[in-house]
């Protein structure tokens, strides 16, 4: 297969990806709201989540958008040092936001700060956002994208504590932050908590939280448990859906660190709506694509 058939097909295929991460909401989101709404007692919180799994639900069948916010494409790609075709990604990532805006459609959200000119493509400067990892020893490449939206992005913060103030003053922080949001970022809510020696640091790695299923805990056994812990702290506010009050504030918490310097404690927080919208494919070296969040996808693969 010639480099441009290849560059062809990986479009393709990365259009469909932006596709099922603005229709299909994965199944572990889809699991968590259908168990909130088990939970729920309070009739008028019921019917919002009903609203929202019914929303899903219709969004899958007619292949619409979930939401009319269809937020900024940003793409997380762990590319091996042995994959054969980095170079192309830029160029195809950002020419699939552009079809994808066409064919779906995506509502065109990329405003310049400095024109206010919108080019309607859902591309500009630096955008689509890509955060690159590598991977030694790896000939594949794992592209995730996630639609986020202005609704929630709003409510993101970041902060240097001081170090004397430990995980207790993380913990203090993180509550007061969705607090403070309110119903705003229409909850239930995906928290991502990133920890570090400095704020772009400890924003990385809360962004990069979004990316990790709902109900997946951290690896190190004290981070899973500092998870757990503000999830019950969070959803023990009573917010529930969309403000409604409840059991379920949020849906889950993602948290993760890098060691801090002796003189800081930075913390971030990232806060995803109920439509976690995110799709991930692997690329293999000879250019096949295997769908790994929207398994489905995989018959309709060439």
């Amino acid at each position: 297969m010639s480099i441009a058939s290849i560059e062809n097909k990986l479009l393709e295929a990365t259009v469909k990806l932006i596709e099922a991460a603005a229709v299909w909401l994965p199944d572990d989101v889809e699991n968590a709201l259908l168990k909130a709404y088990e939970i729920e007692n309070i009739p008028a919180t019921r019917s919002f989540l009903k609203a929202m799994i019914d929303n899903v639900k219709i969004a899958r069948e007619k292949r619409l958008p979930i939401c009319q916010d269809t937020g900024v494409v940003m793409f997380h790609a762990a590319v091996g040092d042995k994959f054969p075709f980095t170079g192309l990604l830029p160029s195809i990532l950002r020419k699939a936001t552009v079809e994808a805006t066409k064919r779906i459609p995506l509502r065109p959200n990329t405003i310049d700060v400095f024109t206010g000119k919108n080019p309607g493509d859902n591309t500009g400067r630096y955008m689509p956002w890509i955060d690159w990892d590598f991977v030694e020893g790896s000939d594949t490449a794992e592209i995730t994208v996630l639609l986020k939206g202005g609704g929630s992005e709003v409510i993101g913060r970041a902060k240097n504590l001081i170090p004397a103030e430990g995980l207790k003053g993380v913990m203090k922080y993180v509550i007061e932050a969705v607090y403070e949001a309110g119903p705003q970022p229409c909850p239930p809510i995906i928290v991502s908590v990133g920890i570090g020696p400095n704020v772009s640091t400890a924003m990385k790695l809360a962004y990069k939280g979004l990316l990790r299923p709902v109900g997946q805990r951290h690896e190190i056994p004290e981070v899973a448990k500092f998870e757990e812990e503000l999830l019950r702290a969070i959803n023990d506010i009573g917010f529930g859906a969309h403000g409604m009050r409840g059991k379920v504030t949020a849906l889950d918490v993602h948290v993760d660190y890098a060691p801090r310097h002796p003189a800081t404690l930075s913390v971030a927080v990232v806060i995803n709506c109920w439509a976690a919208r995110r799709a991930s494919m692997r690329i293999y070296p000879d250019g096949r694509v295997e769908y790994l969040t929207h398994p489905h996808l995989n018959k309709e693969v060439v």
